[in-house]
């Protein structure tokens, strides 16, 4: 037995890492092809670049081990069903399960470290990641303007250019609106030609512009023109490029983000989140029973003006009617906000743990998948576990969305393909078991046949 045991960890061990690090490198592509318009142009050096994909690589791996452990499972015991292997193991007395025991021993393991990833490594990975990401936005490039089009990245300035010469240095017909002011499109530039250098300690962007023309709106009512119009031949613009190349501190903006947050802090985070909306409700009966006890006391005081008088009473109930609609409403949808972010914390907390268990079951729902299939390699299996990681990612982002607008409690949501896929679990352990086939259509044969003869 043990050496059959160490025989299954060595034979599922290389297609699992295989295949973990083929689901990361997917799960990467995305990643990139999500945001490569942040990216491009932005002059980023290669350790830059290195780091925001490790930061990217390294969120992806608790939705990458389930992946793996379901396509190795599959190939694996597909493999063993193909060569007859399980047949023999069996017809030696071995059961299905005790085959699987050491391995399953082996996945709960990897969905302890799958949940202490996600509690203690995936917190600081998705901090550093977001905060790269958000100082890439902002990180302007300097020599990215595109002819015919705005361009606004640098701040107070949209420039439009009508042709940029192959150099990536001169440039005809350029036209500058200069919000500097914050007093609208008050100052405009426009010239023939112009030239971009970058000075030599690389802190500032020369724009030297040729033959144009600035336009100025004077706000003084003295003046007898309300603008001014001055022609040059040559002008300067200096942009400080500090803000382009430095990136800032900005982890300070995402630390209290639940998605950085381990299930501690996600705890405390919650407790706190609930004692504000708590405190929110009270403050809220409070201010309407006030509010309503003084309405009382002043029609009491009005109620001898208005009772000759039924159109002006009736016009104070309407508006009194409206003014409480409207507080109403605003407060419901204050709360609505507050019971949002205090699912989203509480999603963030079942994510960790139901994404380790689904270690667990993806890994039972793929080995005896591949005893029933019979197919190793990277062709049927595959197309299986795809099949059924597509149903497992379809009913995750299903129950999340739910429990994000409130129309499942978060527990539900994020537990919901958990919890779908046990009674599938049990159906293909069963069919494994007793060499079944996955869908037996013979009795269903018989009975076409049946009616056949009876027709004939």
């Amino acid at each position: 037995m043990k050496r059959l045991h160490i025989f299954l960890l060595k034979s599922f061990l290389k297609p699992f890492i295989a295949t973990f690090f083929i689901a990361i490198f997917i799960l990467l592509m995305q990643f990139l092809w999500k945001y490569i318009d942040d990216l491009v142009g932005k002059g980023l050096d290669v350790i830059q670049i290195f780091q925001l994909l490790f930061y990217a690589s390294a969120r992806f791996v608790p939705i990458a081990i389930p992946i793996a452990l379901l396509l190795a499972s599959v190939m694996v015991f597909g493999k063993l069903g193909e060569q007859y292997e399980l047949v023999a193991l069996k017809s030696a007395g071995i059961s299905f399960y005790k085959i699987l025991s050491p391995l399953i021993i082996f996945v709960i393991f990897i969905s302890y470290g799958s949940y202490l990833f996600s509690n203690y490594i995936m917190p600081i990975a998705n901090l550093k990641n977001g905060s790269m990401i958000y100082n890439i936005q902002k990180k302007k490039p300097a020599l990215n303007i595109r002819e015919g089009i705005f361009y606004y990245d640098i701040d107070g300035y949209a420039i439009k250019v009508n042709k940029k010469l192959n150099d990536g240095v001169n440039l005809n017909g350029i036209l500058i609106y200069d919000h500097t002011g914050n007093d609208g499109n008050t100052k405009v530039l426009s010239s023939r030609s112009g030239k971009m250098e970058i000075t030599a300690d690389g802190r500032f962007l020369n724009l030297f512009l040729y033959d144009g023309s600035s336009y100025i709106e004077v706000s003084n009512k003295n003046q007898k023109t309300p603008f001014r119009i001055t022609n040059f031949k040559e002008n300067l613009i200096r942009f400080d490029l500090n803000s382009f190349n430095a990136f800032s501190d900005s982890e300070k903006l995402y630390k209290g983000h639940y998605a950085m947050l381990n299930n501690k802090q996600l705890n405390y985070s919650i407790d706190s989140l609930n004692i504000r909306y708590k405190n929110k409700v009270s403050s809220i009966k409070e201010n309407t029973l006030s509010q309503y006890l003084k309405n009382i006391s002043s029609d009491t005081i009005r109620k001898k003006i208005l009772v000759s008088n039924t159109k002006a009473s009736y016009d104070i109930a309407i508006n009194k009617l409206r003014k409480l609609k409207a507080q109403a409403k605003s407060n419901k949808n204050d709360l609505n906000y507050q019971n949002i972010i205090i699912n989203k914390h509480k999603i963030e907390w079942h994510r960790k743990i139901s994404l380790a268990v689904a270690c667990l079951l993806l890994f039972l729902v793929g080995a005896p998948l591949g005893s029933i299939i019979r197919k190793g390699g990277f062709g049927l299996p595959v197309l299986f576990s795809i099949l059924f990681f597509l149903l497992f990612h379809v009913l995750n982002i299903i129950g999340e969305k739910s429990a994000k607008d409130l129309s499942m409690t978060p527990l539900e949501g994020m537990w919901l393909a958990n919890i779908i896929f046990i009674p599938i679990i049990f159906f293909l352990m069963y069919k494994a078991k007793n060499d079944t086939k996955f869908i037996d259509l013979s009795s269903f044969y018989i009975f076409i046949n049946r009616i056949k003869n009876k027709i004939q």
